[in-house]
């Protein structure tokens, strides 16, 4: 097996007009790459995130997260209740199972307009022909 030579030792030379230079400045600003990663990804055809919407990707796993925590708490919660009515015969209160019922709409209603973003942020993106 041969070692690969990962030294960048090969330079290349381009021209670029003035909105060329401008616009591939721009699109590397916007990516939080160096010059270098940029070009070498884009010439790869890996497709570059610019970093706002890797924050906002970021954001969303976050908020996710703390919902899923939070919808298992309320799902412990409801398996507990259902143990007890059945051992004990005592079921929970309307004013329990009225609030759990929001919680759940609340969480329900946040999830929706997080899918909306998550979707605003896939049509944003470039499409690379098969």
């Amino acid at each position: 097996m041969s070692k690969v030579n990962r030294r960048r030792n090969r330079a290349i030379t381009i021209r670029l007009s003035d909105y060329e230079y401008e616009d591939i400045m721009r699109r590397i600003d916007e990516s939080g790459l160096t010059i270098q990663t940029y070009l070498i990804n884009a010439a790869r055809g890996t497709t570059i995130t610019p970093s706002d919407e890797i924050a906002e990707l970021k954001e969303i796993s976050k908020t996710f997260a703390d919902h899923e925590k939070q919808l298992r708490g309320l799902a412990t919660n409801i398996n507990q209740m259902a143990h007890v009515a059945n051992g004990f015969g005592v079921l929970p209160t309307e004013t329990e199972l009225e609030r759990m019922s929001d919680q759940i709409n609340n969480y329900r209603k946040e999830s929706e307009s997080i899918w909306q973003l998550i979707r605003s942020l896939i049509v944003r993106q470039p499409h690379t022909p098969q």
